[in-house]
């Protein structure tokens, strides 16, 4: 008899991490993502709208810091048919990111001594509030990017050979 730990079908389907909305592969191949940040994000609620219908990318999107504030550029939500008529809903909007004071000076001081940038890499729900991760990076170099690549195929037909060496054996 399966155990129902008083979860209703909703919150079984959620997960008790949360799901991930959107995220942003070509951080990993761009950039040497270094250190992580959880952000909150200020939204509108035709925003939240969209996102639950799944309509957001963080592709192009990126993180800056002006007046002592983090702000989240080019990020598209893109607005329900749905949406309320007397709201003026702009997809591309700048959006305030939500941090602590110290995680902002921190951020602050690396990126004008140190030569990062703040990157998003996904956009996730945890509970009910919509949070991104942000990663402090480097970008890689050209040459940088042709490394990363030979060792991924390298790894991968390593897993090849021993994939066939232990169904052999």
């Amino acid at each position: 008899m399966a155990k129902n730990n008083g979860k209703t079908g909703k919150d079984k389907a959620k997960g008790a991490g949360g799901g991930t909305i959107a995220t942003n592969r070509r951080a990993r191949h761009d950039y040497y993502l270094e250190q992580k940040f959880e952000a909150g994000l200020a939204l509108q609620g035709w925003e939240l709208k969209s996102i639950r219908a799944g309509r957001a990318n963080i592709g192009e999107s990126y993180a800056h810091i002006r007046d002592g504030e983090m702000f989240l550029h080019n990020a598209q939500i893109t607005p329900l048919i749905s949406a309320s008529t007397h709201v003026v809903a702009d997809e591309r909007r700048t959006r305030k990111l939500l941090l602590h004071r110290n995680e902002i000076d921190n951020l602050i001081g690396r990126i004008q001594r140190e030569g990062y940038t703040v990157v998003p890499t996904s956009l996730y729900w945890k509970g009910n509030k919509v949070k991104i991760e942000i990663c402090l990076a480097k970008g890689k170099q050209a040459h940088d990017k042709r490394d990363a690549s030979k060792e991924r195929d390298w790894q991968r037909e390593k897993q090849r050979v021993m994939r066939r060496h232990n169904k052999d054996a």
